[in-house]
């Protein structure tokens, strides 16, 4: 396990939780647009090497005060021991979200199933036919994610869908084939892409304007039921 960071306090990414939020390193992806990228590329990837058990201790000392753990990267379910980490976690008496790319469907199964996670937020890149585009993977084998999202569909975890919305990638057309994809879904959060100042690949791409982004999501209201922005000045 590669753990690259520990957020002591989040309000945001675990939703409706107080929260922390652990980053493991590595993805199997490179969006353009990830403002991770030292989490994502490996000639820049660090880790602390008792980053486990500095994770641990801090949760030990902050039970009763934190309510979840926020697990994100780069790709989490890319470790093949988060199990194991999780029940870690879980017997700490912690809620524990996950965040994911789809891409590791038999390992985001088997922690569901065995009670690992009380939340899945799943990124859908884009439309289908622009995911290999958007993932940064050209020929991009797209069976894997699907088989995590119609997982999900199935409601044996509470979840959520986002797609982080970027001009030069996304347009109003690709994010209604992306809500259809998805349908039966019960909720999608569309993000405003935010230059971190470290993104993977920013030539060509940039924000839509909360006006724009407002429009987006009336654009494909129709489709989910409840459509959400992130980032976005009300």
């Amino acid at each position: 396990m590669l753990i690259s960071g520990l957020q002591k306090l989040t309000l945001l990414d675990y939703p409706g939780k107080v929260a922390c939020t652990v980053f493991t390193g590595g993805c199997n992806f490179r969006c353009p647009f990830c403002h991770n990228a030292p989490l994502v590329l490996p000639e820049r990837l660090e880790g602390d090497p008792n980053g486990e058990e500095t994770v641990l201790t801090f949760l030990r000392k902050r039970q009763g005060v934190l309510d979840g753990v926020a697990i994100t990267g780069g790709e989490p379910l890319l470790h093949g021991d988060m199990p194991a980490f999780l029940e870690k976690i879980r017997a700490l008496g912690y809620r524990i979200k996950l965040d994911t790319n789809g891409s590791f469907p038999e390992r985001l199964m088997q922690i569901v199933d065995a009670g690992l996670v009380d939340r899945v937020a799943m990124d859908i890149k884009n439309a289908p036919g622009l995911y290999a585009a958007t993932a940064g993977i050209p020929n991009l084998d797209l069976a894997a994610v699907e088989r995590s999202k119609n997982f999900l569909l199935e409601g044996r975890v509470e979840y959520e869908f986002r797609t982080t919305v970027v001009r030069g990638l996304h347009s109003q057309e690709s994010l209604i084939e992306a809500a259809k994809w998805i349908s039966g879904a019960k909720e999608y959060y569309l993000q405003q892409f935010k230059d971190s100042g470290d993104v993977l690949d920013l030539q060509g791409l940039s924000a839509f304007s909360d006006e724009q982004m407002r429009q987006l999501r009336d654009a494909v209201a129709p489709y989910v039921p409840v459509v959400q922005l992130r980032g976005v000045d009300s």
